[in-house]
């Protein structure tokens, strides 16, 4: 029996997670978009029925035991057991140390490494039974350490030893486990980075270019386009990989 052809994208209003959810649907999973306010994903969601795909919004703090395992049973029991899981939700609290909180700290890390565990741990349940699963983690080149970032970029460099170690342990069951690490694209989120260094957004993408190898900034459907490979059944010998989307090679 083929397996479920259901996905489930977390941060997904908007931003990558929306392209990601977008490009799936068109893949032809039925597609649970997560985010945290289940009204936020009225628009992801609209444009993927609208496309002629199908999709359902929920809303859960993947932080939360309790909301994680709510939503992914609504999904599964409204849209079938889910197969593909997409960890993209993140926050950023930027700071540099000396002025960093113990909330920006632990907020950054409880949304993308607890949340990704959390979200893993429901979802496999579903995946081992259908003998096939795909996940995939959205990590950043922040990884590699970027100045102001010190808990967004733990968190991404976490969710590299994450992605592998899901590969080792979960490869004997048929699901693959990826990361992808994006860097400059091209979202609200880099907006407001722009912003809160009063700098002047088509300035700040100018200046990102000039720096890449292919001379652009990223758009969310770059990462949707690796992500669709990474979700699909031909992608099944490649696990534990990270894989960087950002217009040249990274250190």
């Amino acid at each position: 029996m083929a397996p479920s052809r259901v996905a489930i994208v977390t941060g997904a209003a908007r931003g990558i997670g929306a392209a990601i959810a977008k490009r799936l649907a068109q893949d032809g999973f039925a597609v649970g978009v997560l985010d945290l306010v289940e009204d936020n994903c009225k628009d992801t969601v609209a444009a993927i029925q609208g496309a002629g795909g199908k999709a359902l919004a929920l809303g859960a703090d993947v932080s939360n035991a309790e909301q994680v395992t709510a939503a992914v049973g609504k999904a599964a029991d409204e849209l079938g057991p889910p197969t593909v899981l997409v960890n993209n939700a993140g926050i950023l609290r930027d700071n540099l140390i000396f002025k960093m909180t113990e909330d920006d700290w632990d907020l950054v890390l409880n949304v993308h490494l607890r949340g990704a565990f959390l979200m893993t741990r429901e979802v496999q349940k579903y995946q081992t039974e259908q003998g096939f699963g795909r996940i995939v983690n959205l990590s950043s080149t922040s990884a590699l350490g970027n100045r102001g970032q010190v808990n967004y970029s733990a968190a991404k460099a976490g969710m590299q030893g994450f992605t592998k170690t899901l590969a080792i342990e979960l490869g004997k069951f048929g699901i693959t486990a990826n990361a992808i690490a994006p860097g400059f694209i091209e979202t609200d989120m880099t907006a407001a980075t722009a912003a809160r260094m009063n700098v002047d957004f088509e300035q700040f993408k100018e200046g990102a270019a000039a720096a890449i190898p292919v001379r652009r900034v990223g758009q969310p459907e770059d990462v949707a386009a690796v992500a669709s490979f990474l979700a699909s059944e031909e992608s099944g010998f490649v696990s534990g990989q990270v894989i960087y989307v950002a217009g040249g090679p990274q250190d």
